[in-house]
């Protein structure tokens, strides 16, 4: 039996994922999770390709939008190749392409993930900001996502118990709803506080990269819980499609954020789904993301 590893081990190897050194002429390697099997997160793609083109972009320029699109499932059995393609430096703004690749069937390379990214020198400007910010419990009131998952194990078949309770870097309270936690349908609205579980380095980039991996997280369980449906018991496929994220003010990725999401629409076996992330009260990030969710049949015995 292992011994369970440190918030400070696990903070300090999800910094060392979302490093991607550089092949040259703006390419870049995203390293493999350690331990991982199956499918990649989708976060992890996101965070890899916006550090890599990021590392193409003069220091006075911090990104202030994404907009990705999933084209395959990565597999955790290989690194990740990230090519930057530089289409535009302007006087105040830079744009950015990135594709994301690993290996086929074939051994091929062939790409999971085309991005944009922009980028923009701080300037002053017009400003107001008009949204409420959701009445609910501070994390301090609230049971730590570890006793939850924890209590709820033992009911889950075996094959998906250690992918829920395994330790993570990322630490969750929920404040409202939770879709893993789905019986019956559910209004498609949770409220969630999040953060790193441990102090990170102080280079704003490591905190978007940070909070770029932590939004593909509750996201997209969202538009399943008006369905009654639950990827625990084997009920519903999904599968992220796209993600947008738009930063808006300074943040700590390691300091509490309010991750509030909901679902306006599903149809057509995708849900659409929506986050405001907020931190000391301020609208920090907002992110929109569709998925595909399809109904799982039972298997005829």
């Amino acid at each position: 039996m292992t011994d369970k590893p440190t918030d400070e081990q696990l903070v300090a190897d999800l910094v060392a994922l979302l490093d991607p050194k550089s092949l040259g002429n703006d390419r870049f390697e995203g390293p493999r999770n350690p331990g991982g099997v199956g499918r990649v997160f989708g976060g992890q793609v996101i965070a890899q390709g916006l550090i890599a083109a990021e590392r193409t972009v003069g220091e006075d320029r911090a990104a202030h939008s994404l907009h990705a699109y999933f084209l395959r499932g990565g597999s955790e059995e290989h690194p990740i190749e990230y090519s930057v393609d530089r289409q535009l430096d302007g006087g105040s703004f830079s744009n950015r392409r990135i594709v994301a690749s690993q290996p086929g069937r074939d051994g091929a390379m062939q790409p999971i993930l085309n991005m944009a990214a922009s980028f923009q020198k701080d300037q002053p400007g017009l400003e107001h900001e008009r949204v409420a910010f959701p009445q609910v419990p501070s994390p301090d009131e609230l049971r730590t996502d570890e006793e939850l998952r924890d209590e709820i194990a033992p009911t889950l078949p075996e094959r998906v118990r250690y992918f829920f309770t395994r330790p993570r870097p990322i630490e969750i309270r929920a404040a409202s709803g939770r879709h893993w936690l789905t019986e019956g349908p559910q209004e498609p609205v949770q409220n969630s506080w999040i953060r790193a579980r441990a102090p990170l380095p102080d280079d704003p980039r490591i905190h978007r990269a940070v909070l770029a991996y932590l939004s593909d997280m509750q996201l997209l369980g969202t538009s399943i819980m008006p369905h009654g449906l639950s990827w625990m018991r084997g009920e519903v496929k999904s599968a992220s499609l796209d993600h947008a994220i738009w930063f808006h003010a300074p943040f700590r990725a390691d300091e509490w954020l309010l991750y509030s999401c909901d679902s306006p629409w599903s149809g057509g076996s995708r849900g659409f789904n929506r986050g405001q992330i907020f931190q000391d009260g301020k609208l920090v990030a907002s992110v929109a993301q569709e998925g595909m969710i399809r109904r799982v049949e039972p298997k005829a015995r």
